[in-house]
């Protein structure tokens, strides 16, 4: 059952979403080589208990730490720890906030400055793939448009989009209804109606679209070894317009690589 949002409510979760969108920037300051992993989450943690929120993640059906930090092959869920991050290393950081009794949900992926260009490529388009997502994320349309959208981009390009793991709605739960497929038929699924929330999360696969899990229960990495991207943004549906309720304003200010429509991506065809 899908639970729509009153305006009260979005309110709530646009200030969840702005203790976690600092959150992730005071993580990107960190984000170099050297860096063990289990600091990122140190120093996100702290910085939301600080604002009064707590991490959505953390003790989420035993989930240990409060941010998930996924390295080259591991597409999501995987655990901070001693690993220092390396020149070459792709990392997907994604992190939710409790706040006011409601949840929110991002993610980022960052590559560091020796990551291939077909790495980065592979960030650059599944960014773009979010945004096509919630452009389709609209009141009227279905979830099936949202899913296609992201699936005929990524796929254009030859990569793998998981199956086996979906975006969910927001609220008072971390996970709730509908469920968001990254893959899908125009038409199809459960319709877009105002006062909707949900996370729309591309996990996309620079090989396979084959996932498997580690034996933690929780590490999810790609069946060949290649890297993977994932992108997140909170979304919440009016009448009129799809609002963005989650930011990456702080990574990008924040980050010091700036990777994005680099020259380098432009002159590439894959």
């Amino acid at each position: 059952m899908v639970n729509l949002k009153t305006e009260e409510d979005l309110i709530k979760i646009r200030e969840s979403a702005q203790i976690l969108g600092k959150a992730h920037g005071e993580v990107a300051k960190l984000i170099k080589p050297g860096v063990k992993t289990s600091m990122l989450d140190k120093v996100a943690e702290e910085y939301i208990r600080d604002q009064g929120g707590v991490p959505s993640f953390k003790n989420y059906h035993g989930f240990p730490a409060s941010l998930c930090i996924s390295v080259n092959e591991v597409v999501v869920h995987g655990f901070p720890g001693n690993y220092e991050l390396r020149e070459t290393d792709v990392i997907s950081v994604d992190c939710g906030v409790y706040y006011k009794g409601f949840h929110s949900d991002s993610a980022y992926t960052y590559p560091l400055e020796g990551a291939k260009p077909e790495t980065l490529l592979l960030l650059e388009r599944t960014l773009d793939s979010l945004y096509k997502g919630i452009d389709e994320a609209k009141a009227g349309n279905r979830i099936g448009d949202v899913a296609s959208a992201i699936q005929t981009y990524v796929e254009s390009f030859g990569y793998g989009v998981v199956r086996e793991l979906v975006g969910h709605g927001v609220g008072k739960s971390l996970h709730e209804d509908p469920e968001v497929p990254n893959y899908g038929k125009r038409g199809k699924g459960v319709k877009i109606v105002p006062g909707m929330v949900f996370a729309i999360e591309p996990m996309i696969n620079l090989g396979t679209k084959n996932v498997v899990q580690e034996r933690d229960g929780w590490t999810i990495r790609t069946a060949d070894r290649k890297p993977s991207a994932h992108f997140e943004h909170t979304i919440a549906v009016h009448e009129d317009r799809t609002e963005i309720l989650t930011t990456h304003e702080y990574i990008e200010a924040n980050y010091t690589y700036k990777w994005r429509n680099k020259s380098q991506l432009s002159k590439m065809v894959l």
